[in-house]
């Protein structure tokens, strides 16, 4: 009974070789580094870690958590792609690419974003909800200034490891397929967002992929989610700092106007 449990498990153990030695090593390599550079940004990166050991600081703990998730998400996958690939960066969407479409959509989207972010941040929950970094940042525009210079390096990270070097890195492989993949932890990592931003995120993880992979570029999704997250913050602390909720056109003279 025992040679015949050893007998199996050498034949399923050579199975799983040779199934394994079928694979492709830079696919695989990037999967499993997503998964990695995920794990360190949900553990190293977060508000919490922060937190936990240097302090309770809600401004420098999102600070922290932009510039070490952005470090992290950027530098270790061009290290991987010019040290274990050696590959040119271009080729994972660091150019401009196309730029007609580029902008043209770019400027389509941002239109159709900036209306949807008036309508939502009429809810004085969620524009209590941001920015994240809390009433310092509401307070002294030096400080909302730096504040979203960090969210800036941190979009260049998040954009570049999304739809830079994992949908780049798998095109080859899986062709329009890597649009769904990269979406999907994309979505998952909007966990703890306001509800209309987690369900929001599912097509504009597609949206920004099929952008990125037509226009050969992740620069335009890099600047568009600056340019609403900004907007989202900018807004925010208008409507606290006026108390002015509503959605009207004359709310937004109101807002910004008077």
């Amino acid at each position: 009974m025992i040679n015949n449990l050893i007998q199996y498990l050498n034949s399923e153990i050579k199975s799983l070789i040779t199934e394994i030695r079928k694979l492709d090593f830079k696919v695989s390599y990037i999967f499993l580094s997503i998964a990695f550079i995920t794990f360190l940004s949900m553990v190293l990166a977060s508000p919490n870690f922060y937190y936990e050991n240097f302090g309770r600081d809600r401004f420098f703990s999102r600070v922290y958590w932009f510039l070490t998730d952005g470090f992290l998400m950027f530098i270790l996958p061009v290290l991987s792609i010019k040290l274990l690939f050696k590959e040119k960066l271009s080729d994972y969407g660091f150019t401009l690419g196309d730029k007609k479409f580029g902008f043209i959509t770019s400027g389509i989207f941002l239109f159709v974003m900036l209306i949807v972010v008036w309508i939502v941040s009429g809810n004085p929950t969620f524009a209590a909800t941001y920015p994240q970094g809390g009433i310092k940042v509401k307070e002294n525009f030096t400080t909302f200034f730096l504040y979203e210079l960090c969210i800036l390096i941190y979009m260049l990270g998040w954009e570049f490891f999304w739809r830079g070097y994992s949908l780049f890195g798998l095109k080859e492989k899986f062709g329009y397929y890597s649009v769904f993949i990269q979406m999907i932890p994309f979505f998952i990592l909007h966990k703890g967002k306001p509800e209309i931003e987690l369900f929001s995120s599912i097509f504009a993880g597609l949206i920004l992929g099929v952008q990125a992979l037509r226009s050969r570029s992740f620069i335009y999704s890099w600047i568009l989610h600056w340019l609403v997250m900004l907007s989202i913050d900018g807004i925010s602390v208008l409507r606290s700092q006026k108390d002015i909720y509503g959605i009207s056109i004359s709310d937004l003279f109101n807002l910004f106007f008077n």
